[in-house]
């Protein structure tokens, strides 16, 4: 049944947690934005969640359960899979020979409840509770799995044969293929794949040594030993991944290449593909796996990190029809993510755009996308001049490698397209001595780069992060790596801080370890300079200007360097000054 709305108006009054005219007030609100009452009062912060919650279970007769502090047997837990409850907001914590209570958000759900009840044949016991009840009890399901995982891999490692090693070693491919196909293998590899979606991560890697095999996640940018395997268990687990990869089993002396996907999450698929590379070295192959989420979307170059005059000039230069915008960093600093989410916002039923990429990280609707294949002769170059015979609007070239490719980036620019490509550079500036250097002439250059961003990726801060204020030998240190007055204009321009703020009082943050974050960190965000080509640069350009004196009068005309932008990031309590520290290594 329905909660009256008035019913529930006035048992909120009755409570004595609101007065009559707050509550008047957001009701107002909920009719003028289509929202409910209790959900205004939680946004307006006059009522926490748990609150509205325990009204509404009470008005509809149904029991109200918070889950934040308990500990719920993973056997119970387990009965509802984690991407039903993910989906459906709905979590079963206790279990009768005959029945099983459920905790949810909408427990007139009663489609989920039927189903459920299908699947489970025990009578269903609903129960309402509120979202922090819920997010808690789906990092249960992490916790537990993690740990189910080790045990399940270390029993199976113990079943697994072993063949001969070594170079002079010749096994047979049938053997290998049967080893790949042993069934403590296929469920080993399957859970190490399982576990590093779970845990986020987007590497794996699987390292030989002299008496064991290591297993590590690289989750936000940084390595994390995940498991330490038995040596027998090597052969096997790289002979399965090759098997999915279609790669040679019989050939370990040189490195292959190759890729694979599964589905991810059951009842709610979601594809990931696998980049393979393995590698010979002393003690065995070693084998990394680079995750590719291919449904990642939803992205926005704010939510990535970019803000204010960055985030402008990007917009603006990614509307023009003609010329080359530029992402520049190392590899791992997020440049091809920023293109995708540019292309995204590009990509409209009016324009055509084709890429040619190595590899073809995410695959895109309405995107004619290449794969490089330079054993056959498709090059960058080569599908760079092919795409032009194809009548695009905007061209996404993966990244700048040769004279030749450049040479036809910039004729693409000149004949009309918008170029969009990644350089490795360390800096913004450093892209346009690249470019020269690959033999671009500089009043080319000019003529058709637009913009160019050069960027690394910080660790975001999890949850609980403790604030503290700098002190003054502190911010002496930091005014000796970036111009703070710069910055704190910056800060007060997005009204990040209060227009009475300085230096003095503006706090900033350390990680706090946390279940969901354990190392206090959670999730990547960009930070990042950029620079339009003004006129000024051009000049310095034509006249064969360093990247140093590019960089300073890119400064001059209001530029945010790297280091500043963390800074900025940290300041607005995003990040952590160490971590800036770290990526940017000032």
């Amino acid at each position: 049944m329905q909660i009256d709305p008035l019913k529930f108006k006035e048992f909120v009054i009755d409570s004595g947690l609101i007065s009559r005219a707050d509550v008047e007030a957001a009701e107002v609100l909920s009719k003028k934005e289509r929202t409910g009452l209790g959900d205004q009062l939680v946004l307006s912060g006059k009522i926490s969640e748990a609150d509205v919650r325990r009204m509404e279970a009470y008005l509809l007769g149904i029991p109200f359960v918070e889950l934040k502090d308990q500990k719920i047997d993973f056997e119970v837990l387990s009965l509802i899979p984690e991407p039903i409850a993910r989906k459906h907001n709905v979590v079963a914590f206790r279990r009768t020979p005959k029945s099983v209570e459920v905790a949810m958000l909408d427990p007139q759900d009663l489609e989920s409840i039927d189903f459920i009840k299908k699947k489970l044949s025990l009578r269903i016991e609903p129960r309402l509770t509120d979202r922090d009840s819920i997010k808690s009890a789906l990092l249960s399901y992490q916790k537990s799995l993690k740990a189910e995982f080790g045990d399940l891999i270390q029993k199976e490692s113990s079943g697994i044969k072993s063949v001969a090693e070594g170079d002079d070693v010749v096994v047979e491919e049938k053997d290998l293929e049967a080893l790949a196909k042993d069934v403590p293998v296929v469920r080993i590899v399957d859970t190490l794949i399982n576990h590093a979606i779970l845990q986020r991560a987007s590497d794996i890697h699987i390292e030989p040594g002299q008496n064991e095999l290591v297993i590590r996640y690289r989750i936000d940018g940084i390595l994390h030993d995940a498991m330490v395997l038995p040596k027998n268990t090597s052969s096997g687990i790289v002979a399965r991944i090759k098997v999915l990869s279609n790669l040679r089993l019989d050939e370990k002396r040189l490195p292959q290449d190759g890729r694979f996907r599964v589905e991810e999450g059951g009842d709610v698929p979601a594809r990931v593909s696998f980049r393979v590379s393995t590698l010979p070295t002393f003690y065995g192959e070693k084998v990394v796996l680079r995750l590719l989420r291919e449904n990642a979307k939803g992205f926005s170059l704010e939510v990535l990190g970019f803000h204010g005059e960055s985030l402008e000039k990007i917009h603006e230069a990614s509307h023009a029809t003609t010329g080359i915008m530029l992402t520049t960093g190392p590899t791992g600093s997020g440049k091809s993510t920023t293109l995708y989410t540019l292309l995204d916002l590009l990509n409209t039923p009016d324009v055509n755009i084709s890429t040619v990429e190595d590899p073809i990280e995410y695959q895109m609707p309405r995107v004619n996308q290449t794969q490089v294949k330079p054993e056959i002769g498709l090059t960058f170059a080569n599908g760079l001049r092919a795409l032009l015979r194809q009548d695009p609007n905007i061209i996404m070239v993966g990244e700048i490698r040769d004279g030749e490719t450049a040479a036809l980036a910039v004729n693409a620019a000149l004949t009309g397209h918008l170029v969009l490509s990644t350089l490795h550079t360390n800096s913004a500036a450093g892209a346009i001595p690249r470019l020269i250097e690959m033999g671009s002439e500089p009043f080319l250059i000019v003529s058709t780069v637009n913009l160019i961003i050069a960027q690394r990726l910080v660790r975001r801060l999890g949850p609980g992060a403790k604030k503290a204020l700098l002190t003054k030998t502190e911010l002496e240190n930091l005014a000796r790596h970036a111009d703070l007055d710069r910055v704190l204009k910056a800060l007060h321009a997005e009204k990040k801080v209060r227009a009475d703020d300085t230096w003095s009082t503006i706090p900033f943050w350390k990680p706090e370890p946390s279940t969901d974050a354990p190392d206090g960190y959670l999730g990547r965000l960009t930070i990042g300079e950029v620079f339009k080509m003004s006129s000024a640069i051009k000049e310095l350009i034509m006249k064969s200007g360093t990247a140093d004196t590019i960089h300073e009068q890119a400064r001059k005309e209001g530029m945010l360097t790297m280091f500043e932008d963390g800074v900025f990031q940290a300041a607005s309590g995003v990040t952590s000054l160490e971590e800036v520290f770290r990526v940017v290594g000032e």
